[in-house]
């Protein structure tokens, strides 16, 4: 049956790039929104805006039952959930599929399976997909057992984790039992599990993933691949596919091993399997599973030219996988670059205010995702991302070129961004050949600040 109407349960440029999509399907929209985001962008292109509760998330972007009951009352045949927020909680889904509203994205039994890493961690194994050396520990014995195994350097690393919180680096044995202390008491702290498990530390790896879409029912598809190694802080900043400087039967051995890895789980929707290609070793071993859309899904869709949003919605409907893997084409590079509103000069402290003047580039080869127009508000509240800037070329060196060029043509006034600071990383020498590791980004600040 058609989706009519969709709850977008999400804010900022997610939700003004999903409404883009279901104007263009000729869908109706309805836009969650706090109190902070009344007077969004995304608010005034929905159809219709309801608020959903105070600025903080914790009182309305993370309350299940309000999310759920908001698309019920607005006469909503299905939410989309965007990315972060409630994208990945299985509750949400769960209640969705009670109430007879369609979930656009997986099923509430596959976000439990890869939501956990030591369960996402057990399907990979039992689809042959290759893990990183390591395991789960319940005891400080269990733990120096396997720490004796896989030899140092290792990871401690929550099981409810993300985005580098729990994780710490045994450079030693014997700091072991007081680094796995301080990482469990930070993953019960900030996820409320206090559950963690080692992995071998892979001292030159880079960030590589796989963009999947699945009918539900075994037939899964991989759009390529995106190397997201420049981070911070295990945080991305600049993204690309394809990955550069990457052997063939790597490129070729991860597509498969991501879509095997979704066919287990009977995958529905969009969906992202992580690897960590270890240089040194040659070998790529599985993350995660990320069960959602991605930040840097742009990238994919400039090379393939397939709207991933348009996708998700078609499989949520019941229509099925209508492409198959002989159907994806790519075309050239593309790069695209995070912009925040965080200031690289004070160590990235994030910078909420209002923008007094936003202007975003345009030209050949260029897209920008963005919910910021002059006099938008950044309310403190939420993730500093305010835009993502993308080029697509023939060919890597012209996507660089193009989107260097876009930066230096992007103008926001009224806070401070990261606008300068990605032009710089583009013109690195290093980014330029192409290749870097996650901790290219860091090394190169540690020398700045020498």
């Amino acid at each position: 049956m058609p989706i009519k109407r969709i709850l977008i349960a999400n804010r900022g440029e997610i939700a003004v790039r999903i409404i883009r999509t279901c104007k263009l399907l000729n869908i109706e929209v309805v836009l969650a929104v706090s109190e902070a985001d009344r007077d969004s962008l995304g608010a005034s292109l929905a159809d219709r805006a309801v608020c959903i509760g105070p600025g903080r998330p914790t009182d309305s972007y993370l309350r299940v039952e309000t999310i759920v009951q908001a698309a019920l009352g607005t006469g909503c045949d299905a939410i989309h959930p965007g990315y972060g927020f409630l994208s990945e909680r299985a509750a949400l889904a769960a209640l969705c599929e009670d109430e007879g509203v369609i979930f656009i994205g997986p099923t509430a039994a596959q976000i439990d399976a890869v939501g956990d890493k030591l369960k996402a961690r057990f399907h990979a194994e039992a689809a042959n997909v290759p893990v990183v050396p390591g395991g789960p520990v319940e005891s400080l014995a269990e733990a120096q057992a396997l720490a004796e195994k896989i030899g140092a350097p290792i990871l401690v690393k929550a099981v409810g984790g993300g985005g580098g919180r729990g994780m710490k680096l045994v450079e030693r044995l014997e700091d072991l039992p007081a680094t796995l202390d301080l990482a469990s008491a930070e993953a019960g702290a900030a996820f409320g599990d206090a559950r963690v498990y080692l992995e071998r530390y892979v001292a030159q790896g880079r960030h590589i993933e796989v963009q999947l879409l699945g009918d539900g029912a075994g037939k899964v598809i991989h759009l390529g691949e995106r190397d997201c190694s420049v981070q911070r802080r295990y945080q991305k900043l600049i993204e690309e596919t394809p990955a550069p400087d990457l052997p063939a039967h790597i490129r070729a051995q991860m597509h498969e091993a991501a879509v095997r890895f979704a066919q287990s789980l009977d995958y529905r929707g969009a969906g992202t399997v992580e690897f960590l290609y270890d240089v040194a070793r040659a070998q790529f071993y599985f993350l995660e599973m990320n069960a959602r859309i991605q930040v840097e899904h742009p990238v994919t869709e400039a090379v393939t030219g397939i709207d991933l949003v348009a996708q998700q919605v078609a499989i949520a409907q019941g229509d099925g996988l209508t492409l198959d893997q002989s159907d994806i084409s790519f075309d050239g590079a593309a790069i695209e670059c995070r912009i925040n509103a965080e200031d690289p000069a004070r160590d990235f402290a994030p910078s909420p205010g209002r923008v007094t003047n936003a202007l975003w580039p345009r030209g050949e080869g260029i897209r920008v995702d963005t919910h910021i127009v002059d006099g938008a508000m950044i309310p403190p509240f939420y993730d500093s991302m305010v835009a993502k800037i993308i080029a697509h070329g023939p060919d890597r060196d012209t996507a660089i070129t193009r989107l260097w060029q876009a930066l230096k043509n992007t103008r926001v006034e009224g806070v401070a961004t990261n606008l300068d600071f990605q032009a710089e990383l583009l013109d690195d020498p290093d980014f330029v050949a192409g290749g870097v590791d996650t901790g290219w980004l860091a090394r190169r600040l540690a020398r700045v600040e020498a």
